[in-house]
């Protein structure tokens, strides 16, 4: 991926998604935002399941999601993650949630993961090998 393209995928909403008035329930767009991060964190890690639990990996830190219109039974949303802020042993991403077929914004956010090492269990430096296939994107205009 170069320094100006962002990841995503898409997921549909489904009916056990929906909370009581009938639209996506606000602790499904975090596990929406979830599903995305995992499978971008593997396009520069793909060797690394989020199941295991030694050596390096990561631990989700924080996440702050601002709702902007609800996502209903049955669309597509596309998901888009991005690398923010690379430090020494945290990485900021941001997301951003679209309906497909008009691009009406969903939610947008941020999420921090920190570098941890599950043998140890204490937060660790990011690699420099893996530092080097974090690309940033850029801030948009």
């Amino acid at each position: 991926m170069s320094g100006d393209e962002r990841f995503s995928m898409v997921q549909r909403v489904r009916f056990g998604d929906l909370d009581a008035m009938q639209h996506l329930n606000n602790v499904e767009f975090l596990r929406f935002f979830e599903t995305a991060r995992i499978d971008y964190v593997r396009t520069w890690m793909p060797d690394r399941r989020p199941t295991t639990h030694d050596g390096f990996g990561w631990i989700f830190a924080e996440c702050h999601i601002n709702y902007r219109t609800p996502a209903f039974l049955d669309e597509e949303i596309r998901t888009y993650v991005w690398a923010m802020e690379l430090e020494r042993s945290s990485l900021k991403l941001g997301f951003e949630m679209r309906a497909e077929g008009g691009g009406r914004l969903v939610a947008e956010g941020y999420g921090v993961l920190v570098g941890y090492d599950y043998g140890e269990q204490t937060s660790r430096a990011i690699p420099d090998d893996l530092r080097e296939r974090i690309d940033i994107v850029p801030a948009r205009a």
